[in-house]
């Protein structure tokens, strides 16, 4: 079992920046690759960015690419969604999850998920 409790989420203004950060409990968090998801149009999530187990292998959506960075501290539990230069279309929940399926954009590969921090971007 695996708990996640994502932070870091507020109110900022577009093209500025913020680090989200996703605490996991249970001592098996370096099994897990993880995501960073939020509500997409048409589907329920979307990925943002997802991080192999080591921290080595890293995936982004393209709508991200170059502003996106994800990362992990094994030791501290702890995975990191660093977003710059935000838009406000980008106001969302964003939700961290847990999976053991590889490096993937797929929910169903992710077995656990936060409750999600919001992120609101004003223009």
């Amino acid at each position: 079992q695996v708990q996640l409790v994502e932070s870091g989420g507020g109110l900022v203004q577009a093209g500025d920046s913020l680090r989200l950060s996703c605490a996991a409990s249970g001592r098996t968090f370096s099994r897990y690759e993880m995501g960073w998801f939020r509500p997409a149009p048409g589907k329920e999530r979307e990925v943002v960015a997802a991080i192999g187990r080591s921290g080595t292998n890293t995936d982004s959506a393209t709508s991200v690419e170059g502003r996106v960075t994800i990362s992990r501290d094994n030791a501290k539990k702890t995975v990191y969604l660093q977003m710059n230069r935000l838009k406000p279309e980008e106001t969302a929940v964003y939700y961290c999850a847990a999976g053991g399926s590889g490096v993937s954009s797929h929910t169903f590969l992710y077995d656990y998920w936060g409750r999600g921090t919001k992120v609101t971007a004003a223009s």
